[in-house]
């Protein structure tokens, strides 16, 4: 296996954070679950889906800078690999909601290079702090993105069923890393971590669903 030297990593993650904000430059591995449904939307509601996938999309972008930071600054080589796996599978994420907002006229945040420096800071302190704590954020934070993507699917319209059947594989997908990281050994973070994670999520929800 071939060993990174710090210089390396940081080239890496560069590349990481490009592929990540690029519109068009992240490749979904999968065949995005919406292949086969239909959708049929009002003006408005199309508008509002957009909002909705916007800042899914811009969740996305949050979850890669997540794993790229933890990556980054985990000590252990299997937790390594667990985030590095972890953020391939929110690459699929990703390109299905650029997809979807292509689909519906719209287009991702504008704010998402500051997500995304925001995101991967956070990652790369929980990294530092250990793998224990590292993999709880990663539980906690898969915990969140869970409860918004089920807030969302409740909102969508019922004709819609494309975006339905993104974030219905998209919330599958995130419990799969939640449960993942609590197996791997990932503790519960303090209250006041949980809830300045929460704080900054809506945050994200809120702008982004506009801008």
């Amino acid at each position: 296996m071939r060993h990174y030297s710090t210089i390396d990593r940081c080239i890496q993650s560069l590349d990481q954070a490009v592929r990540s904000l690029v519109p068009g430059a992240t490749t979904a591995h999968r065949t995005n679950p919406a292949q086969d449904a239909e959708s049929k939307l009002s003006i408005h509601e199309a508008r509002h889906v957009a909002g909705l996938m916007r800042v899914n999309h811009s969740g996305e972008v949050c979850a890669q800078a997540l794993y790229h930071g933890q990556a980054l600054t985990a000590k252990l080589p299997n937790v390594r690999r667990e985030m590095e796996h972890a953020a391939i599978e929110e690459q699929d994420h990703l390109a299905w909601c650029e997809e979807r907002l292509k689909e519906l006229e719209s287009i991702p945040s504008l704010l998402n290079p500051l997500w995304y420096g925001v995101s991967f800071a956070m990652g790369a302190i929980a990294g530092a702090a250990g793998d224990k704590y590292s993999l709880g954020f990663v539980a906690e934070t898969e915990r969140q993105v869970s409860l918004h993507l089920e807030e969302h699917l409740e909102q969508l319209p019922k004709n819609d069923q494309r975006s339905r059947q993104i974030l219905v594989q998209m919330n599958e997908d995130e419990l799969q890393h939640r449960d993942t990281a609590l197996e791997a050994g990932g503790v519960d973070l303090p209250k006041s971590v949980q809830v300045s994670m929460s704080v900054v999520s809506k945050l994200v929800t809120k702008i982004s669903y506009y801008i």
